[in-house]
């Protein structure tokens, strides 16, 4: 088994914790890049606890992102390309339905890993009707420095070809922005997307994203959310000692 599938089972299994509260049963999906234009997924169905190598699915990642040139995608055709990506025909599992997004977030040169998950405390904010201003901006340094200065904001769509066609403007208009790669998405009604070069960072990312969202939910019971500034938040990325705390947490 590959360095890389070894690490996806790991972070899968260890997200799949039921003291993480981020999916129970079939829930989330997570995926690697092998780094020669190939990348495991997870398969439709199995448990991130539970799951081991043989329920993620070998896919080039190529085949699966020309979905995205197309206008429409019937069910037929998602079952079709999946099917010709495989790296292995004899792999009987599906991929995800969620794996045109994992292809396309995989492409980005820095994104190694992806991680998805439906954490009850996330969900109960993108499930809300503020849901976008409610967990925006940074509360606290540690968020700041494990989040990144802000996440993308996905709304509601259909998961598959649209979703992930959705995310990538989210991706792209972040980066116009800050110059920088997002690493937390929160998708409307949906849940979380954590963006990483490591499974490491991944398994940090939705730790981190899990713990601001029971702070916000706290928040808002106290009576409001009071975000650290742009300014502060700017400054905080951009001292040596919190650059290296960063690496440190992502173990470089």
């Amino acid at each position: 088994m590959s360095t890389a599938l070894t690490d996806l089972v790991t972070m899968s299994n260890r997200i799949g914790q039921p003291e993480w509260d981020a999916v129970i049963l079939g829930e989330g999906n997570t995926s690697i890049s092998v780094g020669d234009g190939t990348f495991y997924v997870k398969g439709s169905g199995c448990s991130l606890e539970t799951m081991g190598a043989d329920d993620f699915v070998h896919l080039r990642q190529n085949d699966i992102l020309t979905l995205l040139d197309e206008d429409s995608v019937s069910e037929e055709r998602l079952k079709e390309v999946y099917e010709s990506a495989k790296v292995n025909p004899a792999q009987s599992k599906r991929p995800s339905v969620e794996t045109v997004f994992h292809a396309l977030a995989l492409s980005y040169e820095g994104i190694n890993v992806v991680a998805h998950t439906h954490a009850t405390a996330v969900n109960m904010l993108t499930c809300s009707p503020k849901w976008a201003e409610n967990l925006a901006g940074r509360l606290c340094p540690d968020e700041a420095v494990v989040l990144g200065r802000d996440s993308v904001f996905v709304p509601y769509v259909d998961p598959g070809v649209i979703l992930a066609k959705e995310i990538k403007t989210g991706i792209d208009n972040y980066i116009a922005q800050y110059g920088e790669l997002p690493r937390a998405v929160y998708m409307q009604n949906h849940g979380f997307i954590a963006l990483a070069p490591s499974t490491r960072e991944a398994c940090n990312i939705t730790a981190m994203a899990i713990k601001a969202a029971r702070m916000r939910l706290g928040c808002l019971q106290a009576g409001g959310i009071a975000h650290l500034d742009v300014e502060t938040v700017n400054h905080l990325l951009g001292r040596p000692d919190e650059k290296y705390r960063q690496a440190a947490l992502a173990g470089e």
